[in-house]
C-alpha cells in the first residue's frame, strides 16, 4: 500500500499543469453571420365601411314628376277606385272616401287636383341610392285548350297539389313578413317541392289535379310566365285560368338559357324568337322548358270581360296597372311611372296603380307594366324592356312603409 503514495505525489503536479494550461487558452468570441434586411411588407388597405342601404321611399315634390301635367290621369281612376275597395290600411281610409265622393268618371283636371290635394309623392330608390330601374311588360294571353285529353291536347294545366306546403316566415319572424317558403314533407322533414322537370316526369302523381289540357306546351309556358290567361275551349267557349300558387323554385329565363347556350343572340331572345327556336328544335323543347324550374299552378275562373285578378285581389286595368316588389312599393298604392314606350325612346309617363306582384319582379325601382289582353297587348309586352323612375303617391300626413318616420 506504500507504493501508491509516490504515484499520487507525481500526479498532482501534472494535473495542476494541465489545469493551468487550460486556463490560459484565449476565449474566442462566437462569429455571427449578418441577416439580410427583411422585405417591407405591403400595407393592406383598410376595408371601407359598408355604405348603409338607402331608404326605399324618399320624399319628393310634384315638380319632380316629369309629364305629370300632360298625362290623362282620369284613365287610372277605375284602377284607383278598385284598389280603394281592397285597401284596409288606416292611412288610406280618409283618402279613399274622398276618392269615392269624386265619382266614377271625373275629368283629368279633377283627378289631378284631387291627387295634389290628397297625396304626397315619394321617390322610389334602389338600395344603392340610385333612382332608375328596369320596367318590363306583361299581358293576358289566349291559348287553345280542352277539358279532355287527346293527341291534340296533351299539356296538363294543374291546380294546386295537396302536398304543397306554404310556410309564412312572417308568422315566426316578423322581420321576414314578406317571405314565404314552399315545400313538401318527406318523412318528418320539409324539403323543396318538385321542380318543373320533376313535375313533368311524374304526371300520374297529379292526375286528379288537372284542370284542362293545353294544345301547345310553349304557349302554355308563356301563360305561366304571365301568371294568368284565357283558354279557348274546343266548343268555342272561354274560361280564365288564374295564378293560384307556385312550386317555390326561382324563375329562370329560358331566353337567357338560349343565349348562354349560343342558340340565340340577345336581340333574338324575345317571345317570337323563342317560339321559332322551339319549332325548329322540337327534340330539345323539354330541355329548354326545364331550364326554368319554376312551375305555376292555377285556379279556373269565368272569363267575364274584366281583367284578371292581381295580387291585391282586384281586376287589373290595361295600361294602368303594374306589378311591383312590395318590399319597396306598397300594394294598392298609386304610382307615377316615367319610362319609355316599348322599343323606342318616346317618353311614356303616366299614373298607374300597384295591383300585382311577380316572381321576377324584384328590386326597388322595378315594375311590370300590364298591357291588357290578346295578341296586340302581347306584342307590346314582348318588346318592353325600358329604364324608368317611379314615385309612390301616399296620403298626406302619413308615412308610407319603407320611408323614414318624420321625413
Amino acid at each position: 500500500m506504500l507504493r501508491t503514495r509516490p504515484a499520487l505525489h507525481t500526479a498532482v503536479p501534472v494535473l495542476l499543469a494541465l489545469l493551468s494550461a487550460c486556463a490560459t487558452v484565449p476565449e474566442t468570441a462566437p462569429t455571427t453571420a449578418e441577416c439580410p434586411a427583411c422585405p417591407v411588407c405591403p400595407t393592406v388597405p383598410e376595408k371601407p365601411p359598408e355604405k348603409p342601404k338607402a331608404d326605399p321611399l324618399q320624399p319628393a315634390s310634384w315638380s319632380d314628376l316629369p309629364g305629370w301635367g300632360a298625362d290623362d290621369v282620369s284613365q287610372a281612376w277605375v284602377a284607383m277606385l278598385s284598389s280603394c275597395r281592397a285597401m284596409k290600411a288606416p292611412a288610406w281610409q280618409a283618402s279613399c272616401q274622398a276618392a269615392r265622393e269624386l265619382g266614377e268618371k271625373p275629368s283629368a283636371a279633377a283627378v289631378r287636383a284631387f291627387a295634389e290635394r290628397e297625396w304626397q309623392p315619394w321617390r322610389v330608390v334602389n338600395p344603392d341610392g340610385t333612382a332608375e330601374g328596369l320596367i318590363t311588360g306583361y299581358y293576358e294571353p289566349l291559348i287553345r285548350g280542352s277539358r279532355t285529353r287527346s293527341k291534340s291536347y296533351d299539356t296538363p294545366v294543374y291546380a294546386v297539389p295537396d302536398d304543397l306546403l306554404i310556410i309564412d316566415m312572417g308568422d315566426l319572424y316578423p322581420e321576414l313578413k314578406n317571405m314565404r317558403l314552399r315545400g313538401r314533407l318527406e318523412g318528418r322533414k320539409v324539403v323543396p317541392y318538385y321542380s318543373r322537370a320533376q313535375i313533368e316526369a311524374r304526371p300520374d302523381k297529379l292526375g286528379d289535379k288537372v284542370l284542362l289540357w293545353a294544345a301547345d306546351p310553349i304557349d302554355f309556358f308563356f301563360l305561366q310566365v304571365q301568371g294568368s290567361g284565357q283558354v279557348q275551349l274546343a266548343d268555342g267557349s272561354r274560361v280564365r285560368i288564374a295564378y293560384a300558387d307556385q312550386n317555390g323554385h326561382p324563375y329562370q329565363s329560358i331566353g337567357r338559357w338560349l343565349i348562354d347556350k349560343g342558340e340565340l343572340k340577345l336581340e333574338q331572345a324575345g317571345m317570337e324568337g323563342i317560339r321559332n327556336w322551339a319549332r325548329t328544335n322540337p327534340g330539345r323543347l323539354t330541355e329548354m322548358l326545364n331550364a326554368n324550374p319554376s312551375f305555376v299552378f292555377f285556379r279556373e275562373q269565368p272569363a267575364n270581360g274584366e281583367g284578371p285578378l292581381g295580387s291585391q285581389g282586384v281586376p287589373l286595368t290595361a295600361t294602368r296597372s303594374i306589378a311591383v316588389d312590395t318590399r319597396s312599393v306598397p300594394l294598392g298604392a298609386p304610382v307615377f311611372l316615367a319610362t319609355t314606350a316599348p322599343g323606342s325612346d318616346k317618353p311614356m309617363q303616366r299614373l298607374v296603380v300597384a295591383q300585382d306582384t311577380g316572381g321576377a319582379i324584384k328590386g326597388g325601382v322595378r315594375a311590370d307594366f300590364y298591357w291588357g289582353f290578346g295578341a296586340e297587348a302581347g306584342a307590346q309586352a314582348g318588346k318592353m324592356r325600358s329604364r324608368g323612375q317611379m314615385w309612390v303617391l301616399w296620403p298626406k300626413g302619413q308615412t308610407p312603409p319603407g320611408a323614414k318616420p318624420g321625413t
